[in-house]
């Protein structure tokens, strides 16, 4: 029955990439926007020119709020929660505590800590912070892929808990933390696809490219002595490959893992100083994905193929497309290794 499903997925997957077709399959959808944070309008329209929420760069706002008094700081973050709560280089505590009153004043049910993202608008975005952000001279941002959404981002996909990026940041902070201590983000702050059409093109990985690059860049600004490692599962690597030309030196790894591919051919065409990482295990359906573009859909080599130019980790004793992050594999302790800077 395996190797039934296995081929069934196969099928769809390969029909969805590579057949030629009609209708909405084969569509070139716009890029997604980059949204305006919630409360955008409200914060724009203020009196005391503040910095606008989307092209206003991370040091920018770094800067912009470091000439502020810390009372007005929080007064500011009780007013306009959902801008500063997601507003990329302002104070980690601060966003910390305008996103926890947002998550308050929505309903959503969640598990108490630390938050840099939250915006139950559509599929909804939110980022979760394990560890000490403000302290940790390592920080692993983790990109899940698809299916993923603010509905399931703690109770996992499907309802296993295993595939929650909540859960798995939290393992992944315990098991790799070292000296200088580790912060592991699980960070949705983009519209993951829910389906094989929507995974199969580009167009929502180089809008995620553009919120992971901005999102990184406030860390930069707020962290500039702690390095970062890239984490990407499934379309959450091809993310991150859209992203790699742009991100900061801070970026040391990218380590992909069950990937379709990271838009490109080669780690060199990547055009990055960071260290390219990629592992997929033999059960994993993605190896039955076609490699390469056709009418607009894939995204291009595996990155675990021989002439890719990544740096393999062990994935043997990993089953499926979903378990590369489960505490007691070869690929769980390699990532670790990676995340906590210590390989």
């Amino acid at each position: 029955m395996t190797l039934i499903r296995r081929l069934r997925t196969a099928l769809v997957i390969t029909t969805v990439v590579v057949a030629p077709a009609t209708g909405s399959v084969l569509a070139a959808p716009a890029t997604a926007p980059v949204l305006p944070p919630a409360g955008a309008a409200a914060w724009q329209a203020d009196r005391r020119q503040l910095p606008d929420p989307v092209t206003a760069t991370p040091s920018e706002v770094r800067a912009w709020f470091a000439a502020m008094p810390a009372a007005r700081q929080a007064a500011l973050a009780a007013e306009h929660p959902g801008v500063v709560g997601n507003l990329d280089g302002a104070p980690i505590a601060l966003r910390y505590a305008a996103n926890r009153r947002s998550l308050q004043e929505s309903g959503v049910d969640h598990p108490d800590g630390d938050y840099l993202i939250f915006d139950p608008r559509g599929r909804g975005r939110v980022a979760q912070v394990f560890g000490d952000l403000s302290t940790a001279l390592r920080v692993a941002v983790i990109v899940p892929g698809m299916r993923n959404r603010l509905a399931n981002f703690w109770r996992g996909v499907g309802g296993q808990a295993y595939r929650s990026p909540a859960v798995q940041a939290a393992d992944l902070q315990r098991a790799g933390s070292g000296p200088g201590g580790l912060a592991v983000i699980a960070w949705l702050g983009y519209d993951a696809p829910q389906g094989f059409d929507e995974a199969g093109r580009p167009h929502l990985s180089q809008s995620g490219a553009t919120a992971l690059t901005r999102f990184v860049d406030g860390l930069a600004a707020v962290r500039p002595d702690a390095t970062i490692a890239l984490l990407g599962h499934s379309y959450g690597s091809t993310v991150i490959g859209h992203a790699a030309p742009r991100l900061s030196p801070r970026v040391t790894d990218l380590a992909v893992f069950g990937s379709p591919g990271m838009g490109v051919d080669s780690a060199a065409a990547l055009r990055t100083g960071a260290r390219v990482w990629a592992g997929q295990s033999t059960g994993d359906f993605v190896a039955w994905v076609p490699p390469g573009r056709l009418f607009g859909m894939g995204h291009g080599a595996k990155p675990v193929d021989p002439g890719f130019g990544a740096r393999l980790f062990p994935t043997a004793d990993v089953s499926d497309h979903d378990h590369y992050l489960s505490p007691g594999t070869d690929s769980f302790t390699a990532l670790a290794g990676i995340a906590g800077g210590r390989r």
